[in-house]
């Protein structure tokens, strides 16, 4: 029998581990083959929801918020390297020179879980990770947004539309809080079927290990 797993991906594009666990999320879906049926929704989470217009330099951003050093960014930026090339996603080699807001990306996001067709949502949200993860690209600029938009065969004049309003600004701020009371102050974090939370860019061992006992439960076989 197949297992129905609802999986809420709550997350930020403006977090490398957040494609990092992406990537080993689907690798270990893949691993369960049909033995589960899966339903993904990308829910918002912005690490710097008072990020003004421009972004700011990351190593700059980082040195404030963490305290961290040129030698210590370096040496993580090559760990999350790495985990992203053991599941398939390829970092800018250059790696990103600013952090920006994201909630322009979010909105879009939004709109596209309920107006797209069935996959849009993960198709943009894909989109979005390689455009400002993969290729370092201004992630507030509508230019980039609107070609993700494209890339994930959504309406971009209807995109468009969205980006030049405030729509869905207060949609996405509720999700936001909602998780955030729910104890979410980290991402990635993945809750499956509204109850088991998995947090971090896990290995792809530890995501298949957590799906197949929770596929295993009596009440998701259908």
């Amino acid at each position: 029998m197949t297992a129905q797993l609802k999986i809420d991906f709550v997350s930020d594009v403006a977090c490398p581990w957040c494609a990092v666990g992406l990537g080993a999320l689907e690798q270990a879906i893949a691993r369960l083959g049909d033995s589960v049926e899966v339903d993904m929704h990308f829910q918002p989470f912005e690490l710097n929801p008072q990020m003004p217009p421009g972004g700011q330099d990351l190593g700059e951003h980082l040195t404030e918020k963490y305290g961290s050093t040129p030698a210590q960014r370096t040496q993580i930026y090559e760990t999350i390297r790495q985990r992203g090339e053991d599941v398939g996603f390829t970092f800018s080699p250059e790696g990103r020179k600013r952090i920006y807001n994201t909630l322009d990306a979010h909105r879009l996001l939004h709109w596209s879980g309920y107006a797209g067709p069935r996959g849009a949502q993960y198709a943009l949200k894909k989109a979005l990770l390689h455009a400002y993860q993969g290729r370092a690209e201004n992630i507030e600029s509508h230019a980039v947004l609107l070609a993700a938009v494209a890339e994930a065969g959504l309406d971009v004049a209807q995109a468009r539309v969205i980006l030049e309003s405030g729509e869905f600004k207060n949609e996405v701020r509720a999700l936001e809080g909602y998780y955030q009371r729910a104890g979410i102050n980290a991402v990635p974090a993945v809750i499956i079927n509204d109850k088991h939370l998995i947090s971090g860019g896990q290995p792809v061992e530890v995501f298949e290990r957590a799906l197949r006992e929770i596929a295993a439960q009596p009440s998701q076989a259908h």
